[in-house]
């Protein structure tokens, strides 16, 4: 007996195999004539096998005909063509091995049609339901991508520090990491004293690896990170999460227009990918999640991505006459209803804007020769609006340390970030892409909670 998955023995080419299958049932029926059919699932693909069960097997009174959703089992038999409609092939079983009973009183799943909500607070059972299955496959074949694209780009993957005293957006949304007493703080001038403390500073949380990795671009070239990111931002929205992870490249001599262009070619990637190879998953999404996903999908695969400085994006809107929730002003952060305008319903492409207001962005952004704008870019894409934040980096020493303290920012504590523009310093840029935010873009599901095994939000940390 070959031990297979269920996506293998769905496929014609199993037909006539002996093979053994593990997995949880989803449903079970009987027929008059003597047999059950099984309903088997085990992860690996959307669909589910059909397991047919005769009666002569030795366990079928008193195990098989007693199975229902959630039970988990081991069969043996033959792979055979299907005389069903809408399957290839099937199973007849030669023995049916029961692991674990699911009481059909008390099993959560038991029924069909529950709310995201509802499944949230279920997590530890939520990937045996269809959408959080695809979203897993999803995911994995996302992380997939993403290594292949910049291993084939040639860029080498750095871990950078989940533990740091960096704050690279300035927005002190942190966590902070402590080994201090909180009841008996050790306090020196009426302040709390951090030379008592495992690091002998303040440390938290990263909320990105971009710094750390301008570090390894500035000796290697090209680098990317991609791991878990942090922000203790009080936000209880479908698009805010308090751990999720990041996607960050950095290269050296990359200027804002080859970042631009990088950022296009690396997101028609993972686009491209997960069609061609979740494509079970992604037509679930169509059918069950957003009606349009797939070709909205498709219409940025085949789109040039339009380039538009933030100046001229700002005349639209105000020209466009649309009522929107914000008013639209030179010098604003633009709002997600902004930025699906432009995508949506002027261009009906993606954007990327380019050479925001430098009042509001980080002290790493290039400032341009305007003095009023940085070499800053979002990535617009219908559906979502922002999805990639980029940059080129200011390289140049002075004007650093000048946006530094333009930013309240002590440049003694990036003495190590400064020495990289100090020591061989080169123009070079970078991006962030958030893992979680594109599988909104991909799935079409309407709750970042819910693209994530185990959501961190506000008040909720049980699983």
């Amino acid at each position: 007996m070959e031990l297979i998955t269920v996506a293998s023995a769905r496929q014609a080419e199993a037909i006539g195999k002996q093979v053994r299958l593990q997995g949880w049932v989803r449903t079970r029926r009987d027929s008059k004539g003597g047999f059950s059919f099984i309903e088997l699932n085990d992860g690996s693909c959307q669909g589910n096998l059909q397991i047919v069960a005769e009666a002569a097997l030795p366990n079928y009174e008193t195990e098989v005909k007693k199975l229902g959703a959630g039970c988990s089992v081991t069969v043996e038999g033959e792979v055979r063509q299907s005389p069903a409609k809408g399957q290839a092939t099937e199973v007849a079983a030669k023995s049916v091995t029961v692991h674990g009973w699911a009481d059909a009183e008390s099993y959560p799943l038991q029924k069909k049609g529950h709310s995201y909500e509802f499944l949230r607070t279920i997590a530890h059972l939520r990937p045996r339901t269809n959408t959080f299955g695809a979203i897993a496959r999803l995911r994995n074949q996302v992380s997939r991508s993403i290594h292949d694209f910049f291993q084939e780009q040639g860029f080498l993957y750095v871990h950078t520090p989940i533990i740091t005293a960096s704050d690279c957006e300035g927005a002190g949304h942190l966590f902070k990491v402590s080994t201090l007493n909180p009841a008996q703080l050790p306090l020196q001038n009426g302040q709390v004293d951090f030379t008592k403390d495992f690091f002998h500073r303040p440390t938290f949380l990263t909320v990105s690896g971009q710094l750390e990795a301008e570090i390894f671009a500035c000796g290697l070239g090209k680098v990317y990170t991609f791991g878990p990111t942090f922000r203790a931002e009080n936000s209880n929205t479908s698009r805010h999460l308090a751990e999720f992870w990041m996607i960050e490249p950095e290269m050296a001599y990359f200027d804002l227009q080859d970042n631009m262009t990088l950022a296009e070619s690396f997101l028609k990637r993972i686009i491209r990918d997960a069609l061609d190879k979740c494509g079970e998953d992604m037509k679930f999404f169509q059918e069950r999640v957003d009606k349009e996903i797939l070709t909205r999908l498709q219409g940025v695969l085949n789109s040039q991505f339009l380039r538009l400085p933030y100046t001229e994006a700002v005349e639209i809107l105000e020209k466009s006459g649309e009522k929107f929730e914000f008013p639209v002003r030179w010098g604003i952060d633009l709002q997600s209803e902004h930025e699906r305008y432009l995508t949506e319903k002027k261009f009906g492409c993606p954007v990327i804007l380019f050479d925001y207001p430098r009042t509001l962005k980080p002290f790493y952004m290039r400032v341009n020769d305007d003095g009023k704008t940085v070499r800053a870019m979002d990535v617009l894409v219908p559906g979502v609006g922002e999805i990639i934040g980029g940059s080129q980096r200011e390289e140049r020493l002075d004007i650093l340390e000048q946006r530094m303290k333009e930013q309240g920012l002590d440049p003694a504590g990036y003495w190590w970030y400064l020495d990289l523009r100090r020591y061989g310093t080169v123009p070079h840029s970078g991006f962030g892409l958030g893992l979680e935010r594109t599988l909104l873009f991909l799935s079409g599901m309407g709750n970042i909670r819910d693209v994530v095994p185990f959501p961190r939000v506000p008040g909720s940390a049980e699983f």
